[in-house]
Parts: structure tokens; sequence; C-alpha cells
């Protein structure tokens, strides 16, 4: 797990991050196994916030402000007509309940200061609003992967489950989700082609691993409250704010 100061962390993401949207193409939220989820919360005159979404927003661009620490993501997201500015978890620039549905997948495990960002998620939230929130699970399956994308630690369910209650966040229903590929030689192969190949390994990723990646997904299969997490790398919870 990582040892490094908040400062060290986000500069480690930013470094990441930055390069990465600024070769990246945006993919449409409709084109994510989100979307049936996003689609069935939508309601009219409903405020709604995306936090770090980078280029994959699962919200859609239209009716959705959008936050992000990427001024490449930023400038892209509004080319697409969406109301984007540049903004970290940790300070959001919105008033005290602006939100009924506040999305931040990914995110929690980016930060030194976890209670912190979900202190913001939860401000920003009107009460009883829905948190679309994943987190990545057992320090066990801590690998090279996290370190290169900037993850500071990874949950055991019973301590995501009781982080989230100090805030008042209550997991409603949770699925099994992620694109991380299974197979180690190609990650390793990921990892080598990002520190030393970027610009052709951005092209390989944008024009053949992330359409595979949609194409492969799998239906998100929901059960109530915490699901079994057994075995499971990654969950997207959808919680209630108290």
């Amino acid at each position: 797990m990582q040892a490094h100061s908040g400062v060290e962390m986000l500069e480690a993401n930013r470094s990441f991050y930055e390069p990465l949207w600024a070769d990246s193409r945006l993919m449409a939220p409709e084109g994510f196994n989100t979307w049936p989820l996003v689609r069935s919360l939508l309601a009219p005159r409903q405020r709604r916030l995306e936090v770090a979404p980078g280029l994959r927003p699962r919200l859609p661009l239209a009716g959705t402000r959008f936050a992000d620490m990427s001024a490449a993501a930023v400038t892209k997201l509004k080319a697409h007509g969406a109301d984007a500015q540049t903004a970290l978890i940790s300070a959001l620039p919105f008033a005290d309940a602006s939100f009924d549905l506040v999305c931040a997948l990914d995110i929690i495990e980016h930060v030194a200061d976890d209670e912190g960002a979900l202190s913001e998620l939860t401000r920003v939230a009107a009460p009883g609003a829905v948190l679309l929130l994943s987190a990545p699970l057992h320090a066990s399956y801590w690998s090279a992967f996290d370190e290169l994308v900037g993850h500071f630690r990874r949950y055991e369910p019973a301590a995501l489950q009781a982080l989230l209650a100090r805030h008042g966040i209550a997991i409603e229903q949770s699925a099994v989700y992620g694109m991380r590929p299974k197979s180690s030689r190609l990650l390793d192969f990921g990892m080598w082609a990002l520190t030393h190949r970027r610009r052709k390994a951005m092209w390989f990723y944008n024009h053949f691993l992330m359409p595979l990646g949609i194409h492969l997904q799998k239906p998100l299969v929901f059960a109530p409250g915490m699901a079994v997490a057994d075995g499971v790398d990654e969950l997207l919870l959808v919680c209630r704010i108290g």
C-alpha cells in the first residue's frame, strides 16, 4: 500500500492522468454498463454532479455538472457541451446540499484523506440524495497496477462499510464492477508501454483496448446492501445520503 503524503499522491495522480486525458477521446456514458442504472435514476429537474470523470463520464453530459482535477479532461468535456470545471474532491466549489445525484467512481482510493473526500461529497449532496461510488477491495490484491494508476489504498469490505456509515452514507445495493484486465501479462505489458511508449500505447488503448473492454463488459448484477465481496476486485455502490 502507499506510504506517500497527500501532496505526493496528488502530484502522482496529476502526472499520470493529465497526459492520459490529453491523449484520450471522450467516451459517451451510454456505452458503459453503468448506463442502465444511471438511466433508472434520472429524474426531471434533478441536480446532478459527477466528480473526477476524466473522459469516462457515467452521467449524461447535458444537465450534469462535472468537476475534475485534469485541465485536459475539463477542456474536452467543455468542447462537447458539458458544464465542467477544474476542482479537487477535497475542495468542491459548490454550495451545501446542491445535488440530488452525485457520482464519484474510482476516486476515493486515490486520495490520502478519504474522510475529507467523503465529507465534501456529503456536504454538496442534498439530504436523501443518491451517491454512486466505487472502490477497489482487499489489500492482498495490491499490485504494481495500483501503484501505476495512483491508488493510495484498497479497502476491506467491513472497513469500507464503517467508513461510509461514519459519513451518514447507507449502501442500498452493490454490484461487482471494474474493467481491469485479469491477465497479469497484459497488465505488465500495458504498464511498460504507458511508461516507455506512451504515444503508441495511447493509440492502441483508444482504438483497440477501450472499445474491446466496453464490448466485453458484463451487465451489472445488483445485490441488496454490500454484496458478498470474497474474491471481488472492485464494487460499485448505490448509496443514500442520510
